[in-house]
């Protein structure tokens, strides 16, 4: 362990106060040294959002590495951790998160957590997937992001939904998918009739920017190395294939108190 990541986790160990840590944990996660990134994941457990923003910036500027022990956090107990995991998960794009960030938007209590994870549908690394796997996968994420623009109670979660069916749109654009023309009705839908102005504008927004016109490119599934091996191709795609899109989430309805949250979601 170097000298500078140690000096980093011990003014984290002796912060004295709330704005200390978060200060110390932003000052770790700036360095950006892989081996920080146990002590940033442990961050996402304190009872200190800034120290979380902090952690889950510097997880995600880490990348595809810190992805397995992320993944941990989500079997444990406190679920302060596994809402930030779940965050840094989103913000990765890794194909591993893909059946936790599905289970997160459809049906997590946590305005903030859905939010998160329905950007994060949008966000998948698609061209890593093997080109046999794409297809479901993507279709797994074109139904949830669907189901949560029609159900979802808090309009921060539809407005989350319409940035990830355009960025589905456009991952796929030259692919011809089945589910590409459903995505075009949704969002011409939305755009005439949903209730909030800044969904319908966000979703006009969509429209427009999926029409302008733009060389044909291809998703190169399996173009970039995976870290998976065929077996772990297997078990996640059977997970996926096993979720079910129950087309409403198990969120309480919308209350204007949620909002603060969004806020410091950021």
């Amino acid at each position: 362990m170097s000298d500078i990541l140690l000096s980093l986790i011990e003014a984290v160990e002796k912060a004295d106060s709330a704005t200390a840590l978060s200060d110390a944990v932003q000052d770790l996660a700036d360095a950006d040294l892989p081996e920080s990134a146990p002590y940033l994941i442990e961050a996402l457990s304190y009872n200190n959002p800034g120290a979380a923003v902090a952690a889950v910036d510097g997880l995600v500027k880490l990348g595809l590495p810190v992805v397995p022990e992320l993944l941990k956090q989500l079997d444990l107990h406190n679920y302060t951790a596994r809402s930030w995991a779940i965050r840094a998960l989103a913000g990765i794009g890794d194909p591993r998160g893909l059946p936790t960030l599905l289970e997160a938007a459809t049906a997590d209590i946590s305005m903030s957590v859905r939010r998160a994870a329905t950007r994060g549908l949008g966000q998948i690394k698609w061209h890593q997937f093997p080109p046999h796997f794409v297809e479901r996968a993507q279709t797994a994420a074109s139904e949830a992001l669907l189901s949560i623009s029609q159900h979802d109670e808090e309009w921060v979660v539809r407005y989350a939904a319409v940035v990830g069916l355009e960025a589905l749109a456009l991952a796929a654009q030259s692919l011809n998918r089945p589910w590409q023309s459903g995505i075009f009705q949704q969002l011409d839908q939305m755009a005439a009739e949903e209730d909030i102005a800044a969904v319908r504008a966000r979703a006009r927004r969509a429209q427009q920017f999926l029409q302008e016109p733009r060389p044909a490119t291809e998703t190169f599934a399996g173009a970039e190395p995976s870290p998976l091996s065929g077996v772990d191709w297997q078990q996640m795609m059977a997970k996926i294939n096993g979720h079910k899109t129950t087309g409403q989430s198990t969120a309480p309805k919308g209350d204007i108190n949620h909002f603060q949250e969004v806020l410091n979601a950021g």
